[in-house]
């Protein structure tokens, strides 16, 4: 009988149970809708309801192990980066999870800043000054609630939160240590110095493990509230960035993108570099989750700026099921260029655009604009700043890629793909894998329960079909138009004033 993988994955707008066979393929899986909420008595602040979380994961789990035939070999959770918490040793909270989405830590940039080199930071731990790093959110603890802190035996991460639920073991796995802007990256232990800026130190922090790691066994209580049989092993998973990455299965040379609301294009490298230039071109830099690899990546908006055209353009056929099948067919109707239109996305603190902190811009409107030339400007536009990081990349590791692999929601729009090619002249690959962060969290656990050696193992079992995006004649026209797009933001940032560190 084919074994199972049970991968707990809780998103930013859902939390998911999902079913994985050792062939790849998902067998079963179950949602609920995941959001932050405003905190009471702290103005423009967002967390998480951690309770309903787990109430949510405990729900989707009874329904996925219904419908499937067999019990899972292991379970292992995925999350996003960056968000914690202070726990007691009885795994109380001592504080609410601060949403990667509040504000209330960008004032502490600037105030760092004043403390620390943000080169030094970069040198030590890959990562830019971005607000939502948890070395901001243990500041503001620190400064504003300093119970919280005082009354924890430790902190854990989100995965290792639902590891603890699962399992009664604490921990905080490599990948998501690697978000929180504490961690000594090439060494990959936690940074006295960085720790000592909000008070702490290492003990303070359970052990750290890596990916694939068994935490623990399933417990008694956890059966209870999950239907999990006791003692399937629970091992270590993390930041989703880590587990996508490896779960597009990419080949050497492929630059691995992974497009949601956010794109995250990374490359997979066994040496951590931390040039000024680097820093100074806006990348950022995590531990892969295989040991030994690190991940160098340029963090971007994407589809939220495909989102925001939905809303804004074509919100007079919100209920169309298959509205964004009516968005690329206008956008396929118009010509490379979108008729002078041009979409620059908003700047982030890390990213290719980070030097120039320019906002979100549409030039080039007129009386006769339609809707479809924007939404092609958008996608050109994204792509162009793709094409920015892979620059980054080609500057900073004298890197030549041989293609570009897309994972997420992005890969799905073959307009997209299509402009990615020509702008990049390079194929852009997309395969079959329907989770990728779902399937590289499965691989782990695959090796940490034993039924496959290792990773190499653990991959040659999967199955999938790859499709393949070559570079059409167009490349040479996206040439031409990429040379005017890369003067707008320079313009942009030389004309109008800069409002603050993050748009």
């Amino acid at each position: 009988m084919e074994k199972i993988y049970l991968v707990l994955d809780c998103g930013a707008t859902s939390v998911r149970a999902v079913a994985v066979g050792e062939r790849g393929k998902i067998l079963a899986q179950a949602s609920r809708p995941n959001q932050p909420y405003p905190q009471e008595g702290c103005e423009n602040c967002l967390i998480w309801d951690e309770k309903a979380i787990w109430k949510d994961f405990c729900d989707v789990t009874k329904k996925v192990l219904s419908d499937i035939d067999g019990i899972p070999a292991a379970v292992t959770v995925t999350a996003f980066g960056a968000d914690g918490v202070p726990v007691r040793s009885d795994g109380t909270l001592t504080y609410p999870v601060i949403s990667w989405q509040c504000t209330r830590t960008v004032p502490w940039l600037n105030r760092l800043a004043s403390t620390i080199d943000p080169r030094e930071v970069f040198r030590i731990t890959g990562y830019q000054f971005i607000p939502f790093n948890t070395l901001f959110k243990l500041l503001w603890l620190r400064e504003n609630a300093p119970h919280s802190l005082d009354e924890a035996d430790t902190y854990l991460m989100m995965p290792g939160l639902f590891a603890y639920r699962l399992c009664g073991e604490m921990s905080i796995d490599l990948p998501s240590a690697s978000t929180t802007m504490m961690l000594d990256a090439g060494r990959r232990r936690w940074s006295e110095r960085l720790l000592s800026l909000a008070g702490l130190t290492a003990d303070f922090f359970p052990p750290l493990v890596e990916a694939g790691d068994i935490i623990g066994t399933v417990s008694e209580e956890a059966h209870h509230q999950t239907s999990l049989p006791v003692g399937i092993p629970v091992t270590a998973a993390g930041h989703d960035t880590q587990f996508a990455i490896m779960g597009s299965l990419s080949t050497e040379g492929e630059i691995v993108l992974s497009s949601g609301t956010w794109e995250i294009a990374a490359l997979r490298v066994p040496e951590y570099r931390d040039t000024n230039r680097a820093f100074e071109l806006g990348m950022l830099t995590e531990l892969d989750a295989e040991n030994g690899l690190w991940n160098p990546q340029m963090l971007m908006i994407s589809g939220g700026v495909v989102e925001w055209v939905r809303r804004n353009f074509f919100a007079d056929i919100k209920d169309n099921p298959n509205i964004y099948r009516f968005m690329i067919e206008r956008g396929e109707r118009v010509a490379p260029g979108s008729d002078n239109v041009v979409l620059v996305p908003s700047f982030m603190p890390s990213g290719p655009n980070k030097p120039l902190g320019t906002r979100g811009t549409i030039v080039g409107l007129g009386l006769t604009t339609e809707r479809g030339q924007i939404y092609r400007a958008a996608l050109e536009g994204l792509s162009y700043q793709l094409k920015q990081a892979v620059t980054v990349f080609q500057e900073v590791f004298h890197y030549q890629p041989s293609g570009v692999r897309v994972v997420g929601g992005g890969a799905k729009n073959s307009l997209w793909n299509q402009i990615r090619a020509d702008v990049l002249d390079l194929p852009v690959l997309t395969s079959s894998v329907e989770e990728a962060t779902v399937l590289g969290a499965a691989l782990f656990a695959m090796v940490g329960s034993g039924a496959c050696r290792n990773l190499g193992e653990a991959r040659e079992m999967v199955e999938l079909t790859t499709h393949m995006y070559q570079p059409s004649p167009l490349t040479e026209r996206y040439g031409e138009l990429f040379e005017e797009y890369e003067k707008i933001p320079h313009y942009l940032a030389h004309h109008y004033k800069k409002e603050g560190p993050f748009v």
